[in-house]
């Protein structure tokens, strides 16, 4: 049987299961990963942070080379499968603030494991020296099955991708990747490892091979999805589930968001204008009249503040071609219910505002992909997408999060020691 005979078979299915579409039921279990604050009730003065802390005593670790080499349901198999040792070896180095330029920022304090290897409450990231980063933070379940890397696509190589926070000046800010070598070669904890796990030692191929390696194992699936649709289970996720991914599918969301009979990426690894960065532009046009301060104090502006010109073309910028301009790289809707906020700019906050953009034409764009067109949906029917998507969410999230806790806080203090610090709680926030 085809692809297109099995989607059509499953897409008349939908009319039958949309009347359970408002059903109470929750398809999203409880977790601990992803749940931060995201500041609803930010404008009334009796506003409190429901920011959670992060533990620092020693998570449980994985196995995640036998992770690797066995991805969980829904996923296909890796074509390069990364070593325990080179596993282990970049988690450590990926939470070593050392690694920047000033030695205060690590890759983990832009994708906090605890919010789903992204950032929650940011929508871009705030590099070294609290300097202003563009895009919104990618998260990085399943990141080794990409073909494109970063929203513009302008990396193809998860080993080479890793010197591009390295050495941006607003993020990591290191002057070369001989900098980044000088570095790491000055802390000896990490001069045996690298000498006896790769006959040229610590080079520029060898640094991004291991960091590579963490992040390749990062699998996540096993949704209540993938247990119902690959495992046949029907109780696996709820009605309303069911039919949001019916209705995902004869609203056309697959054909961006694909998936298989086998396999599920749920992103083509394509780059399309969408209309957002459109929507955003439109959005800042109009200078603000008032300005929040704090939970509740509201400040009328009696100048005209403007807000900054918004310098980011998209794949343009990696191409020098008008015709890619405002296109970005289509992310993977897996775990997507913990990965808020959403766009490649962070400016949609909740799964609800993302389908109501995609309900309503994806904000006016003349230029956007003509696919991309009013759907008119329902109450129950946004309900229902919103409840397939929640559904996408791993059953691993959890222990990956707590793995990469397993892994020591590389700082300033003596070479291989902890600091104080680190014995302590650290504030999310």
């Amino acid at each position: 049987m085809s692809q297109t005979h099995l989607q059509a078979i499953r897409v008349a299915m939908l009319a039958a299961l949309l009347p359970f579409a408002g059903a109470s039921a929750t398809d999203v279990t409880e977790r601990k990963v992803g749940h931060t604050d995201p500041r609803t009730g930010y404008d009334a003065p009796g506003f409190e942070t429901r920011t959670v802390r992060i533990s620092t005593p020693p998570g449980a670790p994985l196995d995640l080379a036998a992770l690797a080499a066995t991805p969980p349901l829904g996923l296909p198999p890796l074509v390069d499968l990364p070593l325990a040792e080179h596993i282990e070896l970049g988690r450590r180095l990926f939470f070593d603030r050392r690694l920047s330029a000033n030695e205060t920022l690590s890759c983990g304090m832009c994708h906090v494991p605890e919010q789903a290897f992204t950032q929650n409450e940011l929508a871009t990231p705030v590099g070294i020296e609290g300097r202003f980063v563009r895009r919104n933070a990618p998260a990085l379940y399943n990141v080794a099955y990409r073909q494109r890397l970063f929203h513009d696509g302008r990396e193809t190589l998860l080993t080479e991708q890793i010197f591009s926070p390295l050495l941006a000046e607003n993020e990591m800010g290191n002057l070369s990747r001989d900098a980044v070598l000088t570095k790491i070669r000055s802390l000896p904890e990490y001069g045996g490892d690298f000498d006896r796990l790769f006959f040229d030692g610590l080079t520029e191929e060898s640094l991004g091979r291991v960091l590579a390696a963490y992040q390749s194992a990062l699998l996540s699936a096993d949704s209540p999805f993938d247990r119902w649709f690959y495992g046949g289970d029907p109780a696996a996720t709820g009605e309303s589930a069911k039919a949001g991914f019916f209705l995902f599918v004869a609203s056309g969301c697959s054909g961006c968001h694909t998936f298989s009979n086998e396999y599920a990426h749920f992103t083509d690894d394509g780059l399309h204008r969408t209309g957002v960065e459109y929507a955003s532009r439109a959005r800042e046009a109009s200078p603000p009249a008032e300005l929040q301060v704090a939970p509740g104090v509201i400040v009328p502006l009696t100048v005209s503040v403007p807000a900054p010109a918004r310098h980011d073309l998209g794949m343009e910028e990696v191409t020098g071609k008008p015709e890619d301009r405002f296109r970005y790289r289509t992310p993977s809707l897996r775990n997507v219910a913990l990965t808020a906020p959403y766009m490649h700019d962070g400016s949609l906050t909740t799964l609800e505002a993302v389908v109501a953009f995609y309900d309503s034409g994806s904000g006016g764009d003349p230029d956007r992909d003509p696919r991309l067109q009013p759907l008119g949906l329902s109450r129950d029917e946004k309900q229902a997408l919103v409840a397939f998507l929640g559904s996408l969410t791993g059953a691993n999230v959890d222990a990956l999060a707590s793995d990469a806790r397993s892994a020591p806080i590389g700082e300033r203090s003596a070479a291989g020691e902890r600091s104080t610090a680190e014995e302590e709680s650290v504030d999310e926030g």
